[in-house]
């Protein structure tokens, strides 16, 4: 049996990401990390927590390693597991393993959408043992002194049955996350999509006329990603409502007439 070494050099992040503060959380993540906290990462999609997670990666020059969990993601895809090439039986280690043995920052994205035996393994990771159990080689894997846990969830968009538990959300320091304000959010949306700040500061007003729809028609508003992807539409020669109707209205909802009532807020703008 062969075991395939991680090659952690292809995870480093070498550029600096663009991201503004919003608060503590750059010097609260920076104090969880050398006190070897996991940290649990809360707010709505598309605010910012991928991005931080790549600053921060960045910042303490560790290798990133992300998952974006989803339902059919197991505890072995996390972990590992045998694989036959060639005749040989060789173990590939998982993401999970990958950044445990490198050191590196291991991001699961949305880890309340993962299958509940995903938690039983994180658990001995996310507390003073700092060890990874691997049933299948008959080992338990203690984490290298750089490694870090980090997780997300969205707490405004779970069902019941897949919110965090106890058990697990106490292991984690919390930071929580929401949109900047009006004035950060478009200096934010000016700087990635490179439209001028009055455009953005418009993009952001119409943001936050469709969050205030939250509970009314939407599940979610508009995100500051999406209002990015508006304004690289626009800087690309689109028109306004154009783009937002194709990054924006399409992109949060599905029903007829509030697709119209969200065409209708662009166009009192645009």
């Amino acid at each position: 049996m062969q075991a395939r070494a991680l090659k952690s050099e292809e995870y480093f992040i070498e550029t600096e990401p663009y991201y503004q503060a919003t608060g503590s959380e750059i010097t609260i993540f920076e104090a969880a990390y050398r006190n070897h906290l996991p940290v649990l990462l809360k707010g709505p999609t598309g605010c910012g927590k991928t991005r931080f997670m790549e600053y921060m990666a960045w910042r303490l020059k560790r290798p990133l390693i992300t998952v974006s969990c989803h339902d059919d993601l197991t505890a072995s895809d996390l972990v590992g597991r045998y694989l036959v090439k060639g005749g040989e039986t060789t173990w590939v280690d998982g993401p999970l393993a990958r950044a445990v043995r490198a050191g590196a920052i291991c991001y699961l994205d949305e880890i309340v959408e993962a299958r509940k035996d995903t938690m039983v393994v994180i658990h001995p990771l996310a507390d003073d043992r700092r060890v990874l159990p691997m049933e299948k080689l008959g080992v338990l894997l203690e984490a290298d002194a750089n490694f870090c846990l980090a997780v997300s969830y969205n707490p405004g968009y779970q069902s019941v049955l897949k919110d965090l538990k106890q058990s697990t959300r106490q292991r984690f320091v919390a930071l929580e996350f929401d949109y900047p304000n009006a004035a950060l959010e478009s200096k934010i949306v000016a700087n990635e999509s490179k439209v001028d700040s009055a455009l953005a500061e418009k993009l952001v007003k119409f943001a936050h006329m469709t969050r205030n729809l939250k509970g009314s028609g939407l599940e979610e508003g508009a995100s500051t990603r999406l209002l990015v992807h508006a304004g690289k539409l626009i800087a690309s020669g689109i028109e306004p409502v154009a783009a937002c109707r194709s990054a924006i209205a399409q992109a949060i909802s599905d029903d007829a007439e509030m697709l119209i009532a969200v065409q209708e807020l662009s166009s009192s703008l645009f």
